[in-house]
């Protein structure tokens, strides 16, 4: 086990290791922490779930997205891979880069990835399919699962600007999404926890038997994590569905 220095011993000490705490209060020991730490940068809230899911299976594969209320507190780059007016459509929806072929080749050859999201119509998916090695591995690949290929491109953009995320299970069956920064406020935190909360509800696979979300954190991009009462945020998210 790697060995911890005395600030986040410290910030370890905020927290009852075997209490859930409520999502109000876990995002308060996070700004606690926060205190604590003393990072020189503004450290990214993150969730993480476990779900009671078999990835190995296909039917089980969770995998979605969603758009922050609140962004994620940083600009997002957005590249987008598409021919015709829809590069029109693209320049004027704000995205960062935009072009067709000599985008493909640039990110092949030199292996260019400065940008956040990568965003294609469906028409130049057999060309964008080779850049697989490259963007897939980074999470950056266009998926229509998630809203990053498609023929509404402005939507896309705008939604990407703002800050959509995208998740999906690793192998392990854990999920993590960032839900903004440390800096935010509490009810702007708590905002984007809950739309990635119901995300992740909503992917729930048809054909699952048994329990879901088997227990979720929140934790800091360097910080102990902060175990949720599942239950109370499973109560939140009927609440807003009803």
């Amino acid at each position: 086990m790697a060995k911890r220095g005395k600030k986040y011993l410290k910030a370890l000490e905020l927290i009852d290791k075997d209490k859930e705490y409520s999502l109000e209060e876990a995002v308060q020991k996070l700004k606690d922490m926060e205190k604590v730490l003393q990072r020189n940068f503004d450290e990214t809230v993150e969730i993480i779930f476990r779900l009671g899911v078999d990835p190995r299976h296909a039917d089980q594969m969770v995998r979605g997205s969603t758009v922050l209320p609140h962004g994620l507190g940083k600009p997002i780059k957005v590249l987008v891979i598409a021919q015709g007016e829809k590069l029109k459509e693209a320049e004027e929806a704000g995205a960062d880069y935009v072009g067709g072929e000599e985008l493909i080749n640039k990110i092949a050859k030199e292996e260019w990835i400065d940008f956040d999201v990568v965003i294609a119509t469906p028409d130049m998916m057999p060309k964008v399919a080779r850049l697989g090695r490259i963007l897939g591995p980074r999470g950056l690949m266009p998926n229509p699962k998630v809203g990053t290929v498609t023929q509404n491109i402005k939507k896309a953009v705008e939604e990407a600007k703002k800050g959509r995320v995208e998740f999906k299970v690793d192998k392990a069956g854990n999920l993590h999404v960032p839900v903004g920064k440390i800096s935010f406020d509490t009810d702007k935190l708590l905002d984007n926890i809950i739309a990635v909360a119901e995300a992740v509800q909503k992917a729930r696979p048809e054909e699952l038997k048994g329990q879901y979300m088997k227990n979720a954190v929140l934790k800091l991009t360097m910080s102990p994590s902060v175990k949720l009462n599942l239950t109370e945020l499973q109560k939140t998210l009927a609440a807003k569905a009803a």
